[in-house]
């Protein structure tokens, strides 16, 4: 294997908050163990279009505590296009980029699997995401921060909840993986969480009235992963039509779920992952994501990263029933 001497730094698709810390953590261990570091602005696509500038331990000061990503981020449709592909080798080559550190999810972790194999590159992935849905991994970076933002909403939320005696659905993040919606439906006292997940024949909907509302409780939070059809509006409509009764409110949080400050516990992944990304390129490792399993820094293949499924704990649904009693 050729010898690496410079590594690029890249984020894409959603932005989540730790992203910077992980782009500091990756540019310090890579200068402190010998490389040279580029940032590669705009995701895969400044990849393709050349879009580089060479980094230093200076150009990481003072952002771990800033959200977002000072690289950019976008989604790249010249990548996904074998001729989109070559370009992006041609920038490495003209860069003497040798390999690269690609901060992002699902859909970004694809990109680095395909061009790693067809370019022989070494890439090396960090699980950049709010959603904490990549396989191989206890916590990506950003889901706390952002349970900790959703927790904040709802708690407002609930204030004029109680003053108006009404059912708020809160619509959050997470189309595919109700991890967001179950645990911030925990941390907020939340009464219910309709999730993916929960993919009995029951209909959610009437599992939660059909406990009953309490008349000891004067509101209700519902907590509701995102859906294109079955979103916190659909659930408040048919509440509407089927349950007149009820005052029902929607309030779907959007994003800024994504914005804010890393929280702790994100900034200490970021920098875990982030080092740990270096010391994979070390070991001669590629084609693997970085993640945390028994706060252990593990190395996990694209492809299950990538292709398994993530578990959500269904322990957590009877707690949440159990607890909003």
């Amino acid at each position: 294997m050729a010898r690496i001497n410079c590594i690029g730094i890249l984020t894409s698709g959603g932005d989540s908050p730790g992203m910077n810390a992980a782009i500091r953590a990756v540019t310090r261990s890579a200068i402190c163990n010998g490389f040279s570091v580029k940032g590669i602005y705009r995701g895969f696509d400044g990849l393709v279009n050349g879009d580089v500038k060479e980094f230093t331990t200076e150009s990481v000061s003072n952002i771990i505590s800033r959200g977002g990503t000072i690289l950019k981020s976008a989604r790249s449709k010249a990548f996904m296009t074998p001729e989109g592909r070559k370009q992006a080798y041609e920038t490495m080559q003209r860069e003497g980029i040798d390999a690269l550190v690609v901060i992002g999810g699902n859909g970004s972790l694809t990109g680095a699997r395909v061009f790693g194999e067809e370019y022989d590159v070494p890439c090396i992935g960090l699980p950049g995401t709010i959603d904490n849905d990549l396989y191989g991994t206890d916590l990506t970076i950003g889901y706390d921060t952002t349970l900790n933002t959703i927790m904040e909403c709802v708690d407002k939320i609930r204030d004029t909840a109680n003053s108006h005696e009404r059912i708020f659905f809160v619509e959050v993040m997470g189309r595919d993986a109700g991890f967001l919606a179950q645990n911030s439906a925990i941390a907020c006292g939340a009464e219910a969480a309709i999730i993916p997940e929960d993919d009995t024949d029951a209909d959610q909907l009437e599992h939660f009235i059909g406990r009953g509302i309490r008349k000891s409780k004067n509101s209700s939070i519902v907590i509701v992963s995102e859906s294109p059809k079955c979103g916190a509006m659909y659930y408040a409509e048919r509440v509407k039509k089927e349950y007149p009764q009820y005052d029902v409110r929607v309030s779907i949080l959007g994003h800024l779920q994504r914005g804010g400050s890393p929280s702790a516990r994100d900034r200490i992944l970021a920098s875990r992952l982030g080092a740990g990304a270096i010391d994979a390129i070390l070991a001669g490792q590629r084609n693997v994501m970085i993640g945390i399993q028994n706060d252990q820094v593990v190395y996990v293949p694209f492809t299950e990263a990538v292709h398994s499924e993530k578990v959500l704990n269904k322990r957590l649904i009877k707690v949440l029933d159990e607890l909003s009693i």
